[in-house]
């Protein structure tokens, strides 16, 4: 009877421990390890930073339009109204922009052409990549194969072709044109877009990506399709 007692006092011992360490490690073990080396976390870091700042510069844009409107207010409040609404425009993509920038010629590859192989155009993803390559430097306007770049942009595959705004991209070569607000700001992209690992995946389709030097002049095209305004909404008044 003793030996009994012992042996189911030891199996209930057993159990209370096992039950302990389990708890023991879920308290103590995360659910999701984070198995992010250093390049990439720094990745991560620089991406936020690079939101950071584009937020503190759309904090300083709005403070100079606040104090255009205060300066204005005893003098000329229609024109910072007209100024505003270029500015919006501007923003919107609704005008076309002329000023320092870069021309990016997509093409065959030279091994391409040399092999005769047939380029049916560019995907979708692959020029997605590149746009994304651009955008990571503030104050762009782009255009691609003619047609300007916006918020509302939406750069996909219709029936095997990639369009651009509905509209299909040639099938290489095309051009696509990127003006910055200053000439640093386009020497900046202009060293970035040269090191890139994007010619890598282009290169692997059979195409080239071309970098013209910088640039004082170029122009990109205004946006001349109907912006979508399904999403907004009327702000009511108190």
């Amino acid at each position: 009877m003793k030996k009994k007692l012992s042996s189911r006092f030891s199996v209930i011992l057993f159990i209370i421990g096992l039950m302990a360490a389990i708890q023991y490690n879920t308290i103590n073990e995360p659910d999701a390890r984070d198995t992010r080396d250093i390049w990439e976390i720094r990745q991560e870091l620089s991406r936020e930073m690079q939101l950071h700042s584009e937020l503190l510069t759309e904090v300083g844009t709005l403070d100079d339009t606040l104090s255009k409107y205060e300066d204005a207010s005893n003098e000329s409040p229609e024109q910072a109204l007209k100024e505003t609404v270029e500015d919006l425009r501007s923003a919107a993509g609704l005008a076309e922009m002329t000023g320092p920038g870069i021309e990016i010629s997509i093409e065959p590859s030279p091994e391409a052409v040399a092999l005769g192989l047939n380029i049916e155009g560019i995907a979708p993803d692959l020029l997605i990549r590149l746009v994304n390559e651009i955008n990571r430097h503030n104050g762009l306007y782009i255009s691609i194969d003619g047609n300007r770049v916006v918020n509302t942009t939406a750069i996909r595959d219709i029936n095997g072709t990639t369009t651009v705004n509905t509209v299909p991209v040639q099938t290489p070569p095309f051009k696509i044109k990127i003006v910055s607000k200053t000439m640093d700001d386009t020497e900046k992209l202009y060293n970035h877009l040269m090191s890139s690992r994007i010619h890598d995946d282009f290169y692997i389709d059979n195409l080239s990506v071309l970098i013209t030097e910088p640039m004082d002049q170029v122009s990109v095209e205004a946006y001349d399709k109907e912006h979508n305004y399904q999403q907004l909404e009327k702000v009511e008044e108190e």
